[in-house]
C-alpha cells in the first residue's frame, strides 16, 4: 500500500494543474515508509505527452536526499489527456524498481485522479493508494 498525506497529494495535483497543458514531474523522498519532502522538478520536454526531469535539479534532489539518508519513495507525473496508467514510454523509463510511480490524470480537471504503481522489469502492478 502506498500512503501519502493529503497535503502531499494536494501539492502533486496542484503541480499537475499548474503545469497543464504540459506534463509535470517530481519526486517524494523519505525514510522508513514515511514521506518527508516533495520535490517539484522541471519537465524539460515541455510536452503534454512526455516528461524528462531536469538533470541539474535531479542531481540536487538526490544530493539532498543522500545527505538526509532518504530514499526516492515516489516518482510522480501527470497525464494531461489520458488515464492515470503507465504508458509504454513510462514503463520503458521506469528505472527505480524500489520506488512507486504515482500518475495523476487531468482528463477531468475538476476531479483529477491519482493512482499508484510499481514497475519492475516492465511489469506494471497497481498498488492501493491511501491518502490521509
Amino acid at each position: 500500500m502506498v500512503q501519502i498525506s493529503k497535503g502531499f497529494a494536494d501539492e502533486m495535483i496542484a503541480h499537475a494543474l499548474e503545469d497543464d497543458p504540459n506534463e509535470c514531474c517530481g519526486i517524494l523522498g523519505g525514510a522508513n515508509g514515511s514521506v518527508r519532502k516533495l520535490y517539484r522538478l522541471t519537465n524539460v520536454e515541455g510536452s503534454p505527452y512526455r516528461f524528462n526531469m531536469d538533470t541539474k535539479e535531479l542531481y540536487q534532489v538526490v544530493k539532498e536526499m543522500d545527505d538526509n539518508e532518504w530514499d526516492i519513495m515516489i516518482i510522480y507525473h501527470s497525464h494531461t489527456h489520458s488515464e492515470a496508467y503507465p504508458s509504454a514510454t513510462d514503463v520503458r523509463l521506469a528505472n527505480y524498481p524500489e520506488a512507486y510511480y504515482v500518475l495523476i490524470s487531468l482528463m477531468d480537471k475538476e476531479h483529477p485522479t491519482m493512482r499508484a504503481f510499481q514497475i519492475v522489469d516492465g511489469v506494471i502492478s497497481e498498488e492501493p493508494l491511501d491518502v490521509k
